[in-house]
């Protein structure tokens, strides 16, 4: 069975940075890719950033180029968001997914707080 389980949410000032992690049940070069996505409140989850798991090709959304990093290792089956310069606008959950076999497998999601 395919598990994603995040790590590293928490409350941070504006300007800040954290990182979030993803770690797979299994090997992450198995999935077609990974991303991150937020639910910020009163909006539609939105994606915030892809990555192909082999070859490692990224993309962002325009309002995070510049501040959020996506990176994976594979050796540790794990995909992570470093978040830095942190806006009060970036509190949301955030959701670790995988596209596997055609399908969306979803984390359970980790809470980041940005205070002004």
């Amino acid at each position: 069975q395919v598990q994603l389980v995040e790590s590293g949410g928490g409350l941070v000032r504006a300007g800040g940075s954290l990182r979030l992690s993803c770690a797979a049940s299994i090997r992450i070069f198995n999935f077609n890719a990974m991303g991150w996505y937020r639910l910020i409140p009163g909006k539609q989850r939105e994606l915030v950033a892809t990555i192909i798991t082999v070859g490692g090709s990224t993309n962002y959304q325009d309002s995070v180029k510049g501040r959020f990093t996506i990176s994976r290792d594979n050796a540790k089956n794990t995909v992570y968001l470093q978040m830095n310069s942190l806006k009060p606008e970036d509190t949301a959950v955030y959701y670790c997914n995988a596209k596997y076999r055609n399908n969306d497998y979803w984390g359970q999601g980790t809470q980041v707080t940005v205070s002004s």
